[in-house]
């Protein structure tokens, strides 16, 4: 009887490894039923930021940082995320390269990826997704998604128009 018990047991492992395999395989999420998976889980890293693409941005009178995009870089996925890579240069000297993406819709933004000097990317450890909020010090996301890439909760639409309102210097739709 423990046997036959014992060998259910087996049998019923045996198909739940299977199943998160095959969602493994097709892209699928087991825990969603049979949804695909969002386009949150397809972004690949991207190419180390060249000086040439970077576009600066302005954060705020009292941001003693130079905040860059590398315009090679931007890109908005068709649920409405924007991607990018944000190069900060302090005024000490160092910099710090980051992959990230904006939601527009919720107002919030998640790090993919950090950047390292000889040009490898180490993923974050937190898929978590954090809101915006302008802060006196360190508002470069509020900035980005106020001033540039999320005029009045909308993303932009296409790369180019990302590149356009950050050599303007702010979007058009945004009220000053």
């Amino acid at each position: 009887m423990a046997e036959r018990r014992w060998s259910r047991w087996s049998m019923l492992l045996a198909c739940l490894l299977m199943v998160h395999a095959k969602a493994e395989l097709t892209g699928r999420s087991v825990d969603a039923g049979d949804q695909p998976k969002s386009a949150d889980a397809e972004w690949i890293l991207p190419a180390v930021p060249q000086s040439a693409s970077l576009i600066e941005f302005y954060v705020s009178a009292a941001a003693t940082n130079h905040f860059f995009i590398d315009g090679a870089t931007l890109g908005v996925s068709d649920d409405g995320v924007v991607r990018y890579v944000l190069v900060v240069k302090t005024a000490g000297g160092a910099t710090n390269v980051t992959f990230e993406g904006m939601r527009c819709s919720t107002g919030e933004y998640r790090i993919f990826a950090s950047g390292h000097a000889d040009g490898t990317w180490i993923k974050s450890r937190s898929e978590a997704w954090r809101p915006i909020e302008n802060k006196m010090v360190n508002r470069h996301h509020a900035a980005l998604s106020r001033e540039f890439f999320c005029a009045d909760g909308i993303p932009i639409a296409t790369a180019e128009q990302g590149r356009d309102v950050l050599h303007r210097g702010g979007n058009p739709r945004t009220a000053n």
